[in-house]
């Protein structure tokens, strides 16, 4: 394939409701498509792809308006030289950027879903999935009261999500977890994730947390702190899960050679794509160490691409791929739908939706053609 030309889309969908972390409080969904065209044996294809950058530099380093300059300036220069660009060589091309893994990932994505439509291959088919549908959960932002936050959980606990799991933060932790157990008691997966709030000299107020036999702890401190996270994980009962640390499956390999973590968090545009997300996948599987696929607001296009990746043996435990509606009112694909706990994973070429032109111009704010020299 010879790519031939990059169009990228930014889009803001507004959110149900606000969605609050330790570092931000959103309200809309501000990211970019990529359109990219290709020549290939079989004519003219195009692969669309989705970066889960935010607006701000708050999750990582990547933002929105960054991840389009690198993208025109750097990584689309690198990709048209390209006389035949597969999926699997897009992260060797770009080898040379250094970090950007969001925006390498949108790109990666793109190529995959062309290369997919020419082969009439579904993403789940070439991951080597082996489900059809998987266990969804729901990710639940920090609340502004107890009361709220009972109210949402009850909902979402009705609709029939097979996990929740909600954010902390310090002063917003042990009291809102044991108002959820309370209330609803300990027959139901129940995690949380603090996105690095913490420190090690926080240790003994979060031990507080294994009286609440919780499936796991996300992320309780910083992206470089992997060796804090094996002292803490000796000091606590409930598993240690990392997030934010794993940027790659090196970082995977020595976080659990290290014994920093038990469970892994996938993200596959945190890690660069999702050919090294997988990658990732396999090294957990060989070592024992649980996976689940993480979210980050995905448009029904990144949520459709999680649900093939989490179809994999080695996600075992429920991850965020939860329905659209949990975010939005209206998507720019059809709506994945959360029924009985579980979502299907799509079976169509390539990621199997397909972007509504009109609702594309609705949520459009700004558009960026790019093309070789």
């Amino acid at each position: 394939m010879k790519l031939t030309s990059l169009t990228l889309h930014q889009i803001r969908l507004p959110l149900v409701s606000p969605f609050t972390t330790s570092f931000m409080r959103e309200t809309e969904k501000d990211c970019y498509l990529v359109e990219a065209r290709f020549d290939t044996g079989s004519g003219e294809v195009t692969g669309w792809g989705e970066s889960v950058a935010m607006v701000g530099p708050l999750y990582s380093d990547e933002y929105t308006a960054g991840g389009i300059a690198v993208t025109r300036d750097w990584l689309a220069p690198a990709l048209f030289r390209v006389e035949n660009l597969t999926a699997e060589t897009v992260g060797w091309h770009l080898r040379h950027v250094i970090g950007h893994p969001m925006a390498k990932s949108a790109l990666e994505m793109a190529v995959i879903e062309a290369q997919l439509k020419v082969q009439n291959l579904s993403f789940k088919d070439y991951l080597g999935g082996v489900v059809d549908e998987i266990p969804s959960g729901v990710s639940v932002g920090i609340q502004d009261s107890i009361p709220e936050l009972l109210e949402a959980i009850g909902g979402y606990l009705d609709e029939g999500y097979a996990r929740i799991k909600l954010k902390i933060k310090p002063g917003a932790d042990i009291e809102p977890v044991a108002a959820v157990r309370r209330e609803f008691g300990d027959d139901f997966l129940f995690q949380v994730d603090a996105n690095a709030a913490y420190t090690l000299v926080d240790a003994n107020h979060l031990k507080q947390l294994d009286d609440y036999g919780l499936l796991l702890i996300e992320q309780p401190l910083g992206e470089a702190d992997i060796r804090q996270h094996a002292q803490l994980a000796k000091l606590m009962d409930t598993p240690m899960c990392l997030d934010e640390s794993i940027v790659s499956a090196e970082a995977a390999a020595d976080a659990i050679s290290l014994g920093a973590t038990s469970v892994i968090n996938i993200k596959p545009g945190r890690v660069g794509g999702y050919i090294e997300a997988k990658r990732i996948h396999d090294l957990c599987r060989a070592h024992g160490v649980a996976v689940w696929h993480g979210g980050m607001v995905e448009t029904g296009l990144g949520r459709a691409a999680n649900a093939a990746m989490a179809s994999l043996p080695g996600f075992t435990l429920p991850g965020d791929v939860s329905g659209s509606k949990r975010f939005f009112h209206e998507d720019i694909t059809e709506e994945i739908v959360m029924h009985d706990g579980v979502v299907d994973v799509p079976r169509g070429p390539g990621f199997g939706v397909t972007i509504d032109p009109g609702q594309l111009e609705k949520f459009r704010v700004a558009e960026y053609t790019i093309t070789p020299d």
